[in-house]
This record gives structure tokens, C-alpha cells and sequence, in this order.
């Protein structure tokens, strides 16, 4: 392709969506590139209560993204589906090659996003947003007064636990081993916290449900011995969250953009990375919190400093 884009925009969920839309009303030359459905995450979630002045009756993630979407084309951005498999990124071109074309652009915003890292349990994919969840800050209010169980034992997982126990009228965190890996300071308030219950030397190993998680089968993985867990009647469902760590989409990027050590873009607050050109926003970029809302945010953040060094050309 001999096409030389302002931007090119690596990835459609609400990060990549919202730099579409700030760079569109700039009226720069846009071309946003989605692997698969637009989305990220978000799409996963069936109701949405979080997000500022959300007030549109049963709005899913699905929903929400629909109209950024059309917000991107409606000024003008051009979208295409195709899978990047190298990206040369360190000259005043940058130069990405997919399975289908070749790209072109003088910027790059990278919003590939990053995906929770599985459990691991038979019936996971089916149960997503229906009993299974990876965001506690996302979801923890579906399940107030349920029962939860969280899987994991680090410092994600035991962190979580503890805000699901505001919602949860109880919460058991499944861990492989006999004791935690979570920070000392944390495993404390886990012990000191009623609400919280443990589940040592134990995987997931299957769910299941009339629709609705309803069933887990447990393994220890000491003895070997299966245990079923059944939701309770009057509640007809509980809930699994997964804090089993995140994985970074950077693979295309290692050794051309500066990561931390889990393989998050680092960035300054206005989304630089270390290459000029080349920007990082949402859930791929080494941050605190993993919102829709922050999302947004760093989208917009990159597209107006996009439009800001193509007033210098």
C-alpha cells in the first residue's frame, strides 16, 4: 500500500475508538485496524453501570461500542480487519505488514489492549459474562449478596477479593497452594476480613449451569479429589472471577517499544512511548486502573498530541 496515513490505529476497543474519533474531528487521515470484532473486553460485559452518565436502558458492552464505532466513521476514519504480524517502527514512516496488506503511516497509537489470563476450566468460554468474570470494579455489584469465589493468590486476586466482599455476602479465594503469594500487608486484611473464606491446594476444573454458573467442580490438587460446589437455590447462580494476571498484546512489538517486565508499554502521561511517532493508550499500557473510562481518556489524550506534532510538519 502506497497510502501514507496521519495516524493508523492499532486496535478498535474503546482506547483505539476514542483516538478514532478525536483524530477524526481533527480531520486527520485515519485508518483504524481491528484483528478480529471491535471491542475489547468491553464486549464481554452484558450491563454496564460505571460509566459516566450512562443512563441508556440495557446497555452492554456490545451496545456502547456499536455507537463509537459509528462515531469513528461518521468523521471520517476508515477501518479495516487484518492481523499485524511485524510493525518497523523506528523511522519518520512507520511501516506495518499484516497477513492481508502493508500500512503506512507518519504516527502510530497502539490499543491492542490485553487479555485476562485464563482459568484454565473446562466451560470457561461459555460461561463468560454469565457467572465468570476477570474485573471485580466492573462487576462486583451483579453479585451482591451472592456468593463469590475468586481464583488466584496473588496480589490481584486477594486485593479483589476484599472489594467483592462490599458486594458478596461471602467470598472463598481457590488457590493452587497452601499459602498466598499476595504482599503480607494485604494477606492480613484478607485473614482479618469475615466475609473471606479459603479454598488451599485447589483448582478449577469445570463449570457448568442452566445458563447461568450454578455448578464448579473443584480438584485438589494434593489428593486428587473432585469436590462440586452447587449455588444455592434462592440465588440461582454465584460467581467466579479470575485473577490469575493479565497478558499484554505487545508480541509484535517486543524489543521496538520499552516495556515493563510483564510486557506492558511504558508511556509518559501524554501516551509518548520511547519511540518518537509511536503512542500506547488503554489496557496495553503500564497504568493503575483498567476502565472503559481511562480508556477513553488515553485515546483522546494520544489523537490530540497526534494532531498537535502534525501542526509542526
Amino acid at each position: 500500500m502506497d497510502h501514507i496515513y496521519d495516524v493508523i490505529i492499532l486496535g478498535a476497543g474503546p482506547a483505539g475508538l476514542s483516538a478514532g474519533l478525536y483524530a477524526g474531528r481533527s480531520r486527520l487521515d485515519i485508518l483504524i485496524i481491528e484483528k478480529g470484532q471491535a471491542g475489547g473486553q468491553i464486549i464481554n460485559t452484558d450491563e454496564i453501570e460505571n460509566y459516566p452518565g450512562q443512563i441508556v436502558e440495557g446497555e452492554t458492552g456490545v451496545s456502547l461500542v456499536r455507537r463509537m464505532y459509528e462515531q469513528t466513521e461518521q468523521f471520517g476514519a476508515e477501518h479495516v480487519r487484518d492481523t499485524i504480524t511485524n510493525a518497523e517502527l523506528s523511522g519518520d514512516i512507520k511501516v506495518l505488514t499484516g497477513e492481508k496488506d502493508t500500512y503506512q503511516a507518519k504516527n502510530i497509537i497502539i490499543a491492542t489492549g490485553a487479555y485476562a489470563r485464563p482459568i484454565g476450566c473446562k466451560g470457561e468460554q461459555e460461561y463468560k459474562g454469565r457467572g465468570i468474570s476477570y474485573c471485580a470494579t466492573c462487576d462486583a455489584n451483579f453479585f451482591t449478596d451472592l456468593e463469590v469465589y475468586v481464583a488466584g493468590g496473588g496480589d490481584a486476586a486477594v486485593e479483589e477479593a476484599l472489594y467483592l466482599t462490599k458486594f458478596a455476602r461471602k467470598v472463598t479465594i481457590i488457590h493452587r497452594r497452601d499459602e498466598l503469594r499476595a504482599a503480607k500487608s494485604i494477606q492480613e486484611k484478607a485473614f482479618a476480613n469475615p466475609k473471606i473464606t479459603f479454598l488451599w491446594d485447589s483448582v478449577v476444573k469445570e463449570v457448568g449451569g442452566d445458563g447461568l454458573l450454578q455448578t464448579m467442580t473443584v480438584k485438589n490438587v494434593k489428593t486428587g479429589e473432585l469436590t462440586k460446589i452447587e449455588a444455592d437455590p434462592k440465588d440461582g447462580l454465584f460467581g467466579l472471577f479470575g485473577f490469575i494476571g493479565m497478558i499484554p498484546n505487545t508480541s509484535v512489538f517486543a524489543d521496538k517499544v520499552e516495556t515493563d517486565d510483564k510486557g506492558y508499554i511504558k508511556t509518559d502521561e501524554d501516551m509518548h512511548t520511547n519511540v518518537p511517532g509511536v503512542y500506547a493508550v488503554g489496557d496495553v499500557r503500564v497504568k493503575s486502573l483498567r476502565q472503559v473510562v481511562t480508556a477513553v481518556a488515553d485515546g483522546a489524550i494520544a489523537a490530540v498530541q497526534v494532531e498537535r506534532s502534525m501542526s509542526e510538519y
